[in-house]
């Protein structure tokens, strides 16, 4: 097997990794409310996240096209193999730190951050593709603010809707709503993040010289979409009990707001094919939510775990991946 060939083998099975790993991290964002409310058990909401998050990553391609070649341009990599699977070492390392210590970190800012800090690291600042990184910076810092403001919008026309309701009959009948919101949110999870490893799979094909266009091939597809359903089905319990219960008390009327609202902003990013952290999206919806419920039940300490977490992720990432290239460059 040449070296070629062999580097482009490790690239696939990294990315199948670290989509698997994304599935039990992440995934378990898109089904932790209604798990805390009870409107599914684990299990069943495990199994009903994986399945629909397959069906989301079969169903689009598009921000797998601008992972392939809008962070940087892969035509510009002169070691793009190197390159690709430092961003892979620094981005599932950050995964599994977030994931053993339950904190609900994004990979897509690990991803993003990774492959950055891998093609500085090559190539000098000349590598990174300016408009294509800023629109995706701006879609990464302005959807969580989004999620946050359409999840207090959201509720607030919920309580004026069913304030003259029964609260208790009220949170019974939304607890089978959920089942469906849940589904939706999960649906919208697998549009986005599936994509990442497909977009990685696909970059290398064209360092590698395999194929000449940002176009994922269907077997890319189905293995990452395949590797995330799967990853979702060992399940991410640490990441569940922060987003479903350390941020606040959540209801069925509140699941359902949040869920709407994570899948909508989630949907609207993937149809116009730009990343965003699902888990910064979804824990945003929750916050908004529990500030329209009443301010002082948000757990703003938890709320502020996050917020550095979501800040340092990227910058750390992108140092990780360096220290990789350097380090896979005396090697390879």
């Amino acid at each position: 097997m040449d070296m070629v060939l062999l580097l482009t083998v490790l690239i696939v099975i990294f990315a199948i990794i670290f989509d698997f790993i994304n599935g039990f991290h992440d995934t378990a964002n898109s089904i932790a409310t209604a798990v805390s409310t009870k409107a599914l058990t684990p299990r069943r909401a495990i199994l009903l996240a994986a399945i629909m998050n397959f069906v989301g990553a079969m169903a689009f391609t598009g921000v797998a096209k601008t992972i392939t070649k809008d962070i940087v341009d892969p035509f510009l990599l002169s070691d793009g193999s190197v390159v690709i699977l430092a961003a892979l070492f620094a981005a599932i390392t950050w995964n599994l730190l977030t994931w053993y210590y339950g904190i609900p970190s994004s990979s897509s800012h690990a991803l993003i951050g990774s492959i950055a800090g891998a093609a500085i690291a090559s190539a000098g600042f000349a590598a990174l593709n300016y408009s294509g990184f800023l629109a995706i910076l701006q879609a990464l810092i302005f959807s969580p603010i989004l999620a946050l403001i359409i999840g207090y919008l959201m509720y607030s026309i919920f309580k004026v809707v069913f304030r003259n309701h029964n609260l208790t009959k009220t949170n019974r009948n939304f607890r089978l709503i959920q089942i469906a919101t849940a589904a939706l949110q999960s649906f919208s999870h697998g549009t986005n993040d599936a994509q990442k490893a497909m977009g990685i799979i696909t970059m290398a094909l064209i360092v590698n010289n395999y194929q000449n266009s940002d176009d994922v091939q269907l077997w890319v597809q189905a293995t990452c979409a395949l590797a995330m359903a799967i990853g979702t089905s060992v399940g991410g319990w640490r990441i569940i009990k922060t987003v479903g219960g350390k941020i606040m008390k959540i209801r069925p009327v509140n699941g359902v707001a949040a869920d709407l609202t994570g899948a909508a902003v989630i949907f609207g990013a993937t149809l116009i094919h730009l990343p965003v952290s699902t888990t910064h999206v979804i824990s945003s919806s929750i916050m908004g939510v529990g500030a329209a419920h009443r301010v002082k039940g948000v757990q703003w300490g938890t709320a502020k775990t996050m917020l550095i977490t979501w800040v340092i992720t990227m910058p750390i990432s992108a140092l990780l991946a360096a220290m990789f290239y350097f380090l896979l460059s005396l090697v390879l």
